[in-house]
């Protein structure tokens, strides 16, 4: 009986390194900046990625890499701005995350909450962050949705913020994605 059992248990488990890549055409990069009169919504595209970690362990690698000139919020005015001064897209094309450790575990099926540290490289320099990750696993694959706050002014960007607008230092960002494990 224990034999039935933990073969059951060892068809079930997921095993404890996972692969899983993500495409740019199942990949939605949303983000969000606040001001006293409204919200600003826009959007970047994935180049590529990839993560690799293993849930026994804690240990993660690979790297999502985000196209910054991709970056709109449907005014182009805005846009310009946002390129030309706070993100200077020309100059720093992409945004890197680079995960080393992975907290939490990934179930077979349903939902999972996992934590996903490592460094994000944006605008030349290099930060450690912590995103939080909702997965949830079914038919072969996993729906996921990470979330990161970037303080962007902080971080060494200009504030785009003047005499009549003043605008949140901090961009919410999520990341929604299907990514298929792979072997």
């Amino acid at each position: 009986m224990k034999f039935l059992l933990f073969l059951i248990a060892s068809v079930t488990l997921l095993p404890a390194e996972q692969k899983l890549v993500f495409t740019p055409e199942n990949t939605k990069i949303e983000w969000t900046l606040t001001d006293p009169l409204h919200t600003v919504h826009g959007v970047f595209k994935l180049k590529r990625g990839n993560i690799t970690f293993d849930t026994g362990t804690g240990a993660a690698s690979g790297e999502v890499v985000v196209d910054v000139k991709s970056g709109e919020s449907g005014s182009g005015a805005r846009d310009s701005r946002m390129h030309a001064s706070v993100l200077e897209s020309a100059k720093y094309p992409e945004a890197v995350f680079t995960p080393d450790r992975v907290e939490g575990q990934l179930a077979p099926q349903g939902p999972s909450s996992l934590r996903l540290h490592g460094s994000f490289q944006i605008h030349g320099a290099s930060h450690e962050v912590t995103m939080t990750v909702a997965a949830k696993a079914s038919a072969g694959q996993f729906d996921t949705t990470a979330t990161l706050d970037i303080p962007y002014v902080a971080w060494g960007m200009k504030d785009p913020s003047n005499f009549l607008l003043k605008v949140g230092k901090t961009v919410q960002m999520s990341i929604h994605s299907t990514a298929v494990p792979q072997p």
